[in-house]
C-alpha cells in the first residue's frame, strides 16, 4: 500500500519553472527569494538565467500558489 500512495503523490508533483521575469524583475527576485531560501545574488542570477527550474517535486497545490504569486508581479511561469 505505500508503494501505491508513493505513486500516486509522485503524480502530482511538478517541477516550477520560471520562464521570463517580465518588466518588474526587482519585484520577482523578492519573489523567488519568498519563495526558496535563495539569498540576493542567487536569486538574482536564477532570474537572470531564465527560463530555469524554480522549484523541483513539489505539491500541484504548491506549484499553483507560487505561480499565481510571481504572475502576480510580472513573471511567466510554467509546470514541468
Amino acid at each position: 500500500a505505500d508503494g501505491e500512495a508513493a505513486a500516486d503523490e509522485g503524480d502530482a508533483e511538478v517541477d516550477v519553472v520560471l520562464e521570463a521575469a517580465g518588466d518588474k524583475k526587482i519585484q520577482v527576485i523578492k519573489e523567488v527569494r519568498t519563495l526558496t531560501s535563495l539569498g540576493l545574488k542567487d536569486a538574482k542570477d536564477l532570474v537572470e538565467a531564465a527560463p530555469k527550474v524554480l522549484l523541483e517535486k513539489v505539491a500541484k497545490e504548491t506549484a499553483e500558489q507560487a505561480k499565481e504569486k510571481l504572475e502576480a508581479v510580472g513573471a511567466t511561469v510554467s509546470f514541468k
